[in-house]
């Protein structure tokens, strides 16, 4: 029987699924946006209106008339910084806290703690 791959290069990633983030390189730099889903395996963050891209789609049963679908691609997580909510900048985290449990996502530039996002 074959073992399974672990895979140990899995970066850590402060940014999570709901944060309001900022795209700071790339051909989308300046805009914000809510982050939707997260690819860790990848480093790489889907945010909501940023880097849409079309395809084309041929007819079936789920859409019968095919067309072109507009969808947002996933951009590399260093190229946003999360927003702070309290004054509306982009920032960088740390985080605070001794176990798992009261671990907190703390913004560099006000201090203040980062509230978990609503899903």
């Amino acid at each position: 029987m074959a073992k399974k791959a672990m895979r140990l290069d899995v970066p850590k990633m402060r940014i999570r699924r709901g944060d309001r983030v900022k795209v700071i390189r790339g051909n989308f730099a300046g805009q914000e946006g809510t982050v939707l889903r997260v690819v860790r395996d990848e480093n790489r963050v889907v945010v909501e209106g940023v880097n849409l891209r079309k395809r084309h789609t041929r007819p079936s049963q789920k859409n019968p008339e095919g067309g072109i679908v507009s969808f947002e691609a996933s951009i590399h997580a260093s190229n946003v910084m999360l927003v702070d909510p309290t004054n509306g900048e982009p920032t960088r985290i740390r985080m605070r806290g001794a176990t798992k449990q009261t671990r907190e996502r703390i913004s560099v530039k006000s201090g203040n703690p980062i509230p978990k996002a609503v899903k």
